[in-house]
């Protein structure tokens, strides 16, 4: 594919900072066409759909964030020289074309695009249903900047198909796509990986848990929990799942006092048989797959342990692989715990809530990558791209 100079790039974004910000009224009246149209049986979607001023402006944000990143294409990862003359470089290349599947948030519209779009790959945006005049706004507003630039508005396009015509998309694209990203819940996710033909990374399910130590300090264990689970319900970085140390001292007035904080938050509580006595109102476990939910919803889920192997191995069994923390104040402890569970970013003694990248200084991400390959964690312009060999000879050709 063309690979574009890091000044127009550039260019296009600079002028899509003045396009967004001037569109302001179109994009909050589709948005608010968009949410006149959406039936209220989903808090954590209608959430996502929602856009105001302080969301464009975290778009504006976002584009100058990415123009003001080094351009990650062509970068020399390696280089040597063999023994037989060769001279091989290991640069950084686009995937090519990549295609975002995303549900309700019209952010992602520019948000993701413009990672993709500086890591010189075209991009093909499905956003679902509920939040189609948004994104026809917004991908209009891309389709000017390219235009503008000299570059044709094919670079950027949307796709508005229902789950069936989806379905015949993914298993036969009317044109090459190389890398698929599903940013949504576990049902989005499976559909894609079971009906795709190319590689799919997997923008993770959340699932998160907490194991707080015996020796945990209480004065943190509280606001971090609190944090954790209610800053933002709808996060996939959002605490679901809490696990306490059976050993912990004082655990009854401690657990009562959690309970009631979060409580005072309309956060539902759940938990084991043992804890149901130890946490006023809340309810028990109705069977073992809640363990594995994600709930993107005030509610909680608390569990009781007998100490860190324990409390490894059900976070490793259950979680969503993409965020953990303990809360302790062992830092030997804290590092085994950070060593053995099996998620994209582990915590010692911090909310869950940072796992993003601006909060983690990637910068604006495309996603929260839960798959090992080819990255794991926020997904920034540095990690939007592949690899590929050059290799400089005069004349040498192999014989064994």
């Amino acid at each position: 594919m063309e690979l574009l100079k890091t000044a127009q790039k550039d260019s296009v974004l600079s002028s899509m900072i003045t396009i967004i910000d001037g569109s302001r009224k179109a994009i909050l009246d589709a948005n608010r066409l968009d949410l006149e149209a959406f039936e209220r049986d989903d808090q954590a979607l209608y959430d996502r759909l929602v856009l105001d001023n302080a969301k464009v402006d975290g778009m504006i944000a976002a584009i100058q964030t990415v123009k003001g990143q080094p351009d990650p294409i062509g970068r020399v990862r390696s280089s040597g020289v063999l023994d037989n003359g060769l001279r091989i470089e290991n640069r950084t290349a686009p995937f090519g074309t990549i295609l975002i599947i995303y549900e309700s948030r019209p952010d992602v519209t520019i948000e993701a695009a413009v990672l993709a779009f500086k890591a010189n790959n075209k991009i093909l945006l499905k956003g679902g249903r509920e939040a189609v005049h948004t994104n026809r706004v917004l991908v209009d507003c891309w389709h000017r900047a390219l235009e503008e630039n000299g570059l044709p508005a094919d670079w950027i396009q949307l796709i508005t198909l229902d789950r069936q015509a989806t379905r015949d998309y993914l298993k036969n694209p009317p044109q090459p796509i190389d890398l698929i990203v599903p940013r949504g819940g576990e049902k989005l996710i499976s559909f894609v990986k079971e009906h795709a033909r190319c590689a799919v990374l997997v923008s993770g399910r959340g699932n998160n848990f907490a194991y707080i130590a015996a020796d945990a300090d209480w004065q943190q264990v509280l606001p971090i929990v609190i944090n954790a689970k209610t800053d933002k319900i709808s996060a996939c970085n959002a605490l679901d799942k809490v696990l306490v140390d059976e050993a912990t001292p004082g655990l009854p007035a401690k657990l009562q006092q959690l309970g009631e904080a979060l409580r005072a938050k309309s956060v539902q509580l759940l938990a084991e048989d043992p804890l149901l006595p130890l946490l006023e109102s809340a309810t028990p476990i109705a069977d073992e797959s809640v363990w594995y939910e994600e709930f993107l919803a005030p509610k909680i889920c608390f569990g009781q342990v007998a100490g860190l192997e324990a409390a490894i191995a059900k976070i490793n069994a259950y979680s969503g692989g993409h965020s953990a923390a303990i809360l302790t104040s062992d830092d030997a402890k804290a590092f085994v715990f950070m060593e053995q569970v099996d998620s994209a970013a582990v915590y010692h003694n911090a909310s869950t809530r940072f796992t993003d990248g601006g909060a983690m200084g990637v910068g604006a991400e495309l996603a929260i990558s839960t798959d090992k390959l080819h990255h794991r964690g926020p997904l920034g312009l540095e990690q939007l791209v592949t690899n590929k060999y050059y290799v400089y000879g005069d004349g040498q050709i192999r014989t064994i």
